[in-house]
């Protein structure tokens, strides 16, 4: 399988730890994606700085092409990230700023020899969907957003990835319902430590988490849909698919960062910080 991460990449950084790791949802896919033993690309915009060439160097480390991805001058894009002890995260200040950029007619030509495109959120895609659909599969990860953030989107979309924590079973499959048939072949709800709700082919499949001692919770979604999408694309049943994903994100959870390559923080701190919308 090839699969393109596009759109956004941050440095996290953990200010207990004074230390900073690659990261962001289209760059922890396309990660995860070439560790589960896809061909993976990332294609985004990296700053000038210790950071951002940071993160060049891991995607380098972990085979991840970027021919096509841009440096930009000024400091990486970033989010601040603190933990419980749980492992589980809350954000602070973040900034994505540099992150975001217009995808050019090469791009498009380029992406078409993919089978699928990662993107979300936090990318600043919305309005380029429709001509990037056009040119590939697209996997969408709505995070949280409202439903009248995702409806106008879900017809460019063919995989369909939204988080839910409180949601029942009869609400979340009546997502996945809507998902449906707004165009996505794959729809996924994932609620935290209640599982996930998954449907694909006519399947519906509620996935339980894997126990695990989390150190480092962040990732664990991005390793999910990355680990689930090479998976069903090697003809394994939504099950034993779903399964598959869940233990591999479980693994992901015991280690620091979302997927390692940690950097000190000196030096490397962005000026004028902003809060994430």
């Amino acid at each position: 399988m090839r699969i393109c991460g596009l759109g956004d990449n941050v440095v996290d950084r953990y200010p207990r730890r004074g230390l900073m790791y690659p990261g962001g949802n289209a760059l922890n896919v396309a990660v995860h994606a070439a560790r589960c033993g896809a061909e993976a690309a990332y294609l985004g915009v990296t700053g000038s700085d210790a950071a951002g060439r940071h993160v060049r160097a891991a995607l380098a480390a972990e085979g991840v092409s970027t021919e096509r991805a841009r440096i930009a001058a000024g400091p990486n894009a970033y989010a601040t990230v603190h933990l419980d002890d749980d492992g589980n995260r809350t954000f602070g200040d973040c900034d994505e700023t540099i992150s975001l950029f217009t995808l050019d007619d090469a791009d498009l030509r380029w992406l078409r020899g993919f089978d699928l495109v990662h993107t979300g959120d936090c990318s600043g895609m919305e309005e380029q969907l429709p001509r990037l659909a056009a040119a590939c599969p697209v996997s969408f990860d709505f995070s949280d957003r409202p439903w009248s953030y995702a409806e106008p989107l879900l017809p460019f979309v063919r995989s369909a990835v939204l988080s839910r924590p409180d949601a029942d079973e009869d609400e979340a499959a009546g997502l996945l319902a809507r998902a449906h048939r707004l165009g996505a072949k794959l729809a996924v709800v994932t609620r935290g430590a209640r599982g996930a709700l998954l449907s694909y082919g006519g399947t519906t499949h509620h996935q339980p988490v894997v126990p695990v001692r989390a150190t480092d919770t962040l990732g664990a979604g991005d390793s999910f849909i990355a680990a689930l999408h090479l998976a069903l694309h090697r003809g394994r049943p939504l099950a034993d698919a779903a399964g598959y994903a869940a233990t591999y994100a479980a693994a992901v959870c015991t280690l620091p960062g979302a997927f390692g390559h940690p950097l000190a923080l000196d030096g490397a701190h962005p000026r004028d910080p902003s809060r994430c919308p």
